[in-house]
């Protein structure tokens, strides 16, 4: 177990985990662990619109200027954005100050190495023990303290980069399309880079103040762009998330798409153009069977992964995947990117739709999810219910009878005392009584 770094980086509540000191000693230790050779080293920095991002950010940069790095301010910035200009700018680190689609009350920090891939675990942890260390005779001299510069061409120079992931001759005319920017990190970027396609944009969740990010609206909260996209009669809406790296889709219909349709839209395109790298993706747990069955179909095969995008990244970079993801939206394109960018993976989208001259409905509707079914159980602290004879029994009983056309998850939540049941199967009555039998033997031992 790790004290600071979760799946995603650090996170919690602003001014409470994630405090001023704790930002600083970030910065330091992160700024030695990265020090190799006698260049003058560098770090961008970019955040969302979180109030807590200017207190983060000038603790990271105290941090960072202590150990003798230059810090370059991005300002709101998407995380794949950061990630990408650490490599074009030939930083030593990149910084994103975030939590996502988490309220404003909550902040992050998460950490980039110059190939714009997330650390390691192991480099994660050698950050840890220099955070809680004495750092004090490891600081810079007085002569070789860092600076902080604010760049201001960022933003052209992402939005630029989005754009030729398309084909150059690829032009959005002709189409009415609702962006979501969840007053984030992507609220000014998203719109521009839709506008200068040729799209008709109607941007929402463009006005931060610090408070509202992810305030219902963003991929978490769609109720108002479905409303919109009914209300203008749009072709396509488009939700980000607070930082922007996951996507949500909303058809002409109101009707939601998740990541998994997204990721099958995706894979069938890659694989008439010959641009799949293997002959599959990679997916979760929790994607459904029905886009594993789809992607059979296709000759693709699937492989799962634990839940988390850079567990998905991990794998893909292993065995030499270019196209995986999550249902829900985050969708990595390594040829593009070294995270998920929900920006990219809705321009790939949107190149389908304009090649096919079809409504998104029918692009997007590429298989018939399954029943899926999930419910949590909450134990007490120290317990080890799935260890129990009845439980495991209840587990095995309930495999039996969805047999091989279903499937049955069980897993502990990584940040709290949860168990999560999903099961999925096409007989919707007997998935449902399958979670309801685990969940009361689960519960019986809990209680």
């Amino acid at each position: 177990m790790r004290k600071y770094f979760g799946t995603d980086g650090i996170r919690g509540r602003a001014n409470g985990v994630i405090t001023p000191e704790l930002a600083l000693k970030v910065g330091q230790a992160a700024g030695l662990v990265f020090q190799r050779g006698d260049h003058r080293h560098r770090v961008v920095i970019g955040k969302d619109t979180r109030l807590s991002g200017y207190m983060i950010e000038t603790a990271l940069i105290a941090g960072f200027t202590s150990v003798g790095m230059d810090v370059l301010q991005l300002g709101p910035m998407p995380t794949p954005a950061v990630a990408m200009l650490t490599r074009s700018m030939r930083a030593d680190i990149g910084v994103m100050i975030s939590a996502s689609h988490n309220p404003f009350e909550d902040n992050g920090i998460k950490i980039f190495g110059p190939d714009g891939f997330k650390l390691s675990d192991e480099v994660e942890r050698e950050i840890e023990r220099l955070i809680d260390a004495d750092l004090q005779v490891r600081l810079a001299g007085s002569h070789d303290l860092g600076r902080a510069k604010r760049i201001e061409s960022v933003h052209a120079r992402y939005i630029e980069f989005a754009k030729r992931t398309l084909p150059r001759n690829l032009t959005l005319d002709g189409l009415r399309v609702v962006v979501d920017c969840a007053n984030g990190a992507a609220y000014r970027v998203a719109p521009e880079t839709l506008w200068e396609l040729g799209a008709e944009v109607i941007a929402i969740g463009t006005e931060p103040d610090g408070f509202n990010i992810n305030r219902d609206v963003g991929s978490t909260a769609p109720e108002a762009l479905v409303a919109k996209v009914r209300e203008l009669r749009a072709d396509i809406g488009i939700a980000l998330d607070g930082d922007a790296d996951r996507v949500l889709v909303v058809d002409e219909k109101g009707q939601r798409v998740d990541g998994d349709q997204l990721m099958a839209v995706v894979a069938r395109s890659w694989q008439e153009d010959d641009r799949l790298s293997k002959n599959g993706i990679v997916a979760t747990i929790m994607s459904n069977l029905g886009l594993e069955r789809y992607l059979g179909g296709l000759g693709l095969g699937m492989v799962r992964t634990a839940v988390g995008d850079r567990y998905v990244l991990e794998h893909m970079r292993e065995h030499g995947y270019n196209l995986g993801g999550e249902q829900s939206g985050h969708i990595i394109m390594s040829d593009y990117a070294t995270t998920g960018d929900g920006l990219v993976a809705a321009l790939q989208l949107l190149s389908v739709v304009q090649r096919q001259q079809r409504p998104v409905s029918e692009v997007c509707h590429c298989f018939d999810p399954l029943p899926q079914v999930l419910k949590n159980v909450r134990y007490g602290a120290g317990g080890e219910p799935l260890r129990q004879d009845s439980v495991v029994t209840a587990i095995e009983g309930a495999r039996e009878r969805l047999g091989e056309g279903g499937r049955l998850v069980i897993r502990p939540s990584g940040t709290e005392p949860v168990i999560r049941v999903m099961a999925e199967g096409d007989d919707r009555d007997l998935v449902v009584r399958v979670v309801d039998d685990v969940v009361e033997a689960l519960r019986k031992v809990a209680a």
